[in-house]
């Protein structure tokens, strides 16, 4: 049965301990990053070797943004813009931002697939504030929930037509953290009222997504206890209930800083909170292991968001692809 984890790996190639592990372990998916990533055809490789050890086209993640936030980087994969770059050709001129974040997706996606991955951590849907820590900063498509939901709506439909599902993040919304989650767990005081008309409409504008990240952030006005990815009350309340998601929910990375206890408990935090899938992606081998020993196999709800999630998986679009570079290279040089 496959288990309710999604686990990193250290290097460009799997150790032996590493395939005996994931066949044991059965991960629903994996994630990679730039200590995974050399040329195309070892990528190629390596997201064919970590299926195998699974024995199905299990999904592999990335997190290909554009700007700081990109896996895959010249000289043998394209550069794209931060998601701000969007959000200034949409003031400028709507229509145009509209296709340039669309565009911007679709070819990612389509770099993605040719390699073998198929989900990306993307569209951005945090709504910056002034004075919050610079972690979401130009990855953010606007200052308005509206930019942001407009182009993480238009990007999402453009990694789909790409053949790679999208994940929303990092829901209920990061945009106003003064401290970087990677490093420390952030505290927003914000009163509910506020975060119900800032902060929450993008992710409610994109509810039919596939899936969704959480947050590691305190909402104090909603539980001044437990950031989102542990807090039942936030995802009850808020993730399922106001924003309507109704896809396949993840933990951001379960290493990060953010969270205390043991990976035993964060796992279990994370599952028993309303989690459906919990994320290690550091690749230590004793953290996946106690990730392991608490991330159930996949049943009931959790299993069924998942396999709809899954079912969204196409064949990308076919195109003309030169032209698409093109016409994406003269939106977003303006």
């Amino acid at each position: 049965m496959t288990s309710a984890a999604i686990y990193g790996c250290l290097g460009l190639t799997l150790s032996d301990a590493e395939k005996q592990f994931f066949a044991d372990s059965k991960p629903w998916g994996f994630i990679l990053f730039a200590r995974n990533v050399d040329t195309p055809d070892q990528v190629r490789a390596l997201t064919k070797d970590l299926r195998s050890t699974v024995g199905w086209n299990a999904p592999i993640l990335i997190d290909q943004e554009g700007g700081r936030v990109a896996r895959l980087r010249p000289p043998h994969w394209r550069s794209y813009p931060p998601g701000r770059r969007y959000g200034e050709i949409y003031t400028a001129d709507s229509q145009k931002g509209l296709e340039a974040a669309h565009l911007g997706a679709q070819l990612i996606a389509l770099e993605l697939r040719s390699v073998g991955v198929d989900v990306d951590c993307l569209p951005v849907l945090d709504v910056p504030v002034p004075g919050a820590h610079d972690v979401i900063g130009d990855r953010a498509y606007g200052e308005t929930a509206q930019i942001v939901a407009t182009l993480g709506k238009a990007a999402m439909e453009g990694a789909l037509a790409g053949g790679v599902l999208p994940i929303i993040k990092h829901i209920p919304g990061h945009g106003r953290a003064g401290v970087d989650s990677h490093e420390k767990l952030p505290v927003v005081d914000t009163d509910r009222a506020s975060l119900s008309a800032t902060d929450f409409p993008p992710f409610s504008a994109l509810s039919d997504a596939p899936l969704a990240m959480t947050a590691h952030v305190i909402y104090s006005a909603i539980d001044d206890e437990n950031p989102a990815t542990t807090s039942s009350t936030v995802i009850s309340e808020i993730i399922r209930s106001e924003i309507g998601f109704s896809g396949a929910l993840m933990s951001d990375d379960l290493s990060m800083k953010a969270l205390a206890g043991s990976f035993e408990e964060r796992t279990r935090a994370s599952l028993a909170a309303g989690c459906d899938l919990v994320l290690h992606c550091n690749g230590d081998m004793d953290e996946m292991t106690a990730v392991a020993k608490e991330a159930p196999g996949l049943a009931g709800v959790a299993l069924e968001r998942s396999d709809r999630a899954l079912r969204m998986r196409t064949d990308p679009e076919r195109v003309d692809l030169e032209r698409l570079i093109h016409r994406f290279s003269s939106l977003v040089s303006l």
